[in-house]
């Protein structure tokens, strides 16, 4: 009766390991499909990671037939404004629905984010204590510390064009341009036209009367100064791109960074002080060539041209210190 006994549970369990395989091999199959339907219904693709489907993924057998880059974010930090937490989710959402633009059937890659509030126990496993924090989770990682891949949060000042040079490095697929919105709107710039079109008669009326501010000459002055400075500092890069005027040091959070080390990218702060020092050169050579050959007395053309000289001179070897410093490249002797 013994061996019977011990004959039956052998055979039950023969039958029921191949059912649990089976059952699991389902599950792992239905994941996929899943998460495109979920993806689908994100407006910019990016889905919302629980505890719950977390634990999902982790649980299909190992290597997974995608990666998933997840942002780590806290409600309650939105309001500190060194962060940029609501900045850097919006070039996060704008990441995803650009990938999806420019490859539609791609399914190699998921985009998420989670949402400390919600899913503190998920934040422990990956061991995240401290926001921005980007983690890209790739197919064989088993271990969420050890096998997952953080972005360096200096790199996210870039936003979505870093988080897609993240992604391309490390997992091998092409992202492709970033989709952004225009900056202003088909109503808004129907709204201007509209203005423009009932201001029109008035506009044209006070132009030929010369009674406007574009008939004064100081205005025009002060006009090519300021087309001049926002030029030269990057300043439209920086109102496409959203770039801050600076941001935390990672590595002391009571520190401010701004100036940033590296190519492709400047923050807000470094474009003003670079426009700053090239508009001091501009101006001096503006004033040595149009007021200062007018004055009778050489003893003072020559005191004021050597001033502005070792200043002009000062402006430039600073800016080119600057790229030096950012490249890793000296030249002109300038260290």
């Amino acid at each position: 009766m013994a061996i019977s006994k011990t004959l039956t549970l052998i055979a039950i369990l023969l039958v029921l390991v191949p059912l649990n395989n089976s059952f699991s091999s389902s599950s792992d199959e239905d994941l996929l499909p899943e998460l495109i339907n979920l993806r689908s219904q994100s407006p910019t693709g990016v889905i919302h990671l629980s505890d719950h489907l977390l634990r999902r993924i982790l649980s299909a057998k190992s290597p997974r037939p995608f990666s998933f880059l997840i942002f780590f974010d806290a409600k309650q930090l939105h309001s500190k404004p060194e962060l940029s937490l609501p900045t850097l989710k919006n070039e996060f959402s704008l990441l995803s629905s650009s990938f999806l633009a420019n490859n539609p059937d791609n399914n190699k890659i998921f985009y998420f984010t989670i949402e400390f509030g919600d899913s503190q126990a998920s934040f422990a496993l990956f061991g995240v204590n401290s926001l921005p924090h980007l983690r890209l989770i790739p197919p064989s990682a088993t271990d969420l510390k050890k096998d997952s891949i953080q972005m360096d949060g200096s790199d996210l000042a870039r936003l979505a064009e870093s988080m897609a040079e993240f992604v391309e490095a490390k997992t091998k697929l092409t992202v492709g341009p970033i989709h952004r919105p225009p900056m202003i709107s088909k109503k808004q710039i129907a709204v201007i036209i509209a203005a423009g079109l009932v201001l029109s008669p008035f506009l044209v009326k006070r132009v030929l009367s010369g009674g406007t501010l574009l008939h004064d000459k100081h205005v025009w002055m002060a006009g090519s100064i300021f087309v001049y400075f926002f030029s030269v500092s990057g300043a439209m890069h920086n109102i496409i791109r959203k770039m801050p005027m600076f941001m935390m040091d990672r590595e002391d959070p009571g520190k401010l960074v701004f100036f940033y080390q590296g190519s492709g990218m400047q923050l807000g702060a470094e474009g003003f002080a670079v426009g700053f020092l090239y508009t001091i050169v501009g101006l001096l050579l503006a004033f040595m060539t149009n007021v200062l050959v007018r004055l009778k007395s050489r003893t003072v053309q020559r005191v004021v041209m050597l001033f502005a000289l070792f200043v002009s001179f000062w402006a430039v070897k600073k800016v080119i210190q600057l790229d030096n410093w950012k490249t890793g490249i000296s030249f002109w002797g300038c260290n």
